[in-house]
């Protein structure tokens, strides 16, 4: 270990753990507005990584059809809930925009896809592809099941992280893939050097968690996920709707997995289930935040990062078990520091 070693651990670690921040500061986001433990974001990652590897590859992603299968599900439920009544337009609507807004985008891939375009367009095209998946999601795992315990809603995000799971291994198969870099080479400070891709990575992860706190704290519709996430019982009584409120949580989660997706694809080799292991990281720094505080699961998703970095220089074979195993002390503590209500007798 010399100082140039360290310097590199300390950017892997803080590289790694941005987009761990991400990904917490989602599944906090998503628990509080919903409270569905979204066990499948690490898979939205995933799509988001090997959606475009395979738009550098010149490929017609299979997650545009695993959008436009969803769509019509969606679509299809929206239509059977019109045909029950109340028959409100709303349903007509949304009908339409869950069916046409794949289809479009798949059209426009099939053609884009091909033709080698830059990296930018190819960065919006994986958005527009899987960033549709949240809503689509949503609608039908969860909005059926808005009113159900907290463990209905985790039995059924466990089970939607194997569908996706099986529906990854179909679409890109078992091969795993490398996204190129946004931006190449590296910046050199006296005898240490720093890849630019990773000041990159750290740079738009601060920036979108700059924009997130700016949407929750001076947007209406940010107020209204701050409401429903305070008090939803309240938040309905003022006329904020609360599918609404998880059809825009679901959004986020996945327009959050596909940027983190697109940016750890190359620093590591994404496979179809990789997205667990990704996200399941983020679900440790969300604990350590207590699924209820943002700043606290930033600092843990930074915490996490920088033991997986060590780790994979001290103990490579373990670096996994210590960043998992850190969760246990903590529950610990929260459970001996919680007070413990005896259950009165009938």
């Amino acid at each position: 270990m010399n100082s140039i070693i360290a310097l590199l651990l300390i950017q892997d670690g803080l590289t790694m753990g941005a987009v761990y921040a991400l990904l917490a500061l989602v599944l906090v986001m998503v628990f509080s507005v919903t409270r569905v433990i979204l066990v499948a974001q690490g898979e939205l990652v995933s799509y988001g990584a090997l959606t475009m590897a395979s738009l550098q590859a010149g490929h017609l992603p299979g997650t545009a059809l695993i959008a436009v299968a969803g769509g019509v599900i969606a679509a299809a439920m929206e239509l059977w809930a019109y045909a029950r009544g109340p028959r409100s337009r709303t349903h007509l609507v949304a009908a339409a925009l869950y069916m046409l807004v794949p289809l479009a985008v798949f059209g426009l891939v099939a053609a884009l896809a091909p033709q080698g375009s830059g990296a930018f367009v190819r960065v919006l095209l994986t958005l527009l592809i899987v960033v549709p998946l949240g809503p689509i999601l949503y609608r039908v795992a969860f909005q059926p099941l808005a009113s159900a315990p907290v463990l209905v809603l985790l039995i059924v995000a466990v089970a939607l992280h194997f569908v996706l799971t099986g529906l990854g291994l179909i679409a890109f198969g078992a091969e795993g893939v490398r996204v190129a870099p946004l931006i190449d080479g590296m910046l050199r400070f006296g005898p240490y050097f720093l890849s630019a891709q990773a000041l990159f990575t750290i740079a738009i992860t601060l920036a979108l968690i700059a924009a997130l706190f700016v949407f929750f704290g001076s947007t209406l519709s940010g107020k209204a996920l701050r409401a429903t996430a305070f008090n939803e019982v309240g938040a309905r009584l003022v006329g904020i709707s609360t599918t609404g409120s998880g059809l825009l949580a679901f959004s986020l989660a996945a327009l959050i997995g596909t940027v983190s997706g697109i940016l750890i694809g190359s620093f590591a080799t994404i496979y179809y289930d990789t997205g667990f292991i990704i996200g399941l990281k983020g679900f440790v720094a969300a604990i350590l935040g207590g699924l209820g505080s943002y700043p606290l699961a930033a600092f843990g998703a930074v915490l996490v990062g920088l033991l997986e970095s060590g780790s994979s220089f001290f103990a490579s074979a373990f670096k996994d078990v210590l960043v998992f195993a850190l969760i246990i002390p903590i529950l610990m503590w929260r459970s001996f520091s919680a007070g413990h209500a005896e259950e009165e007798e009938e």
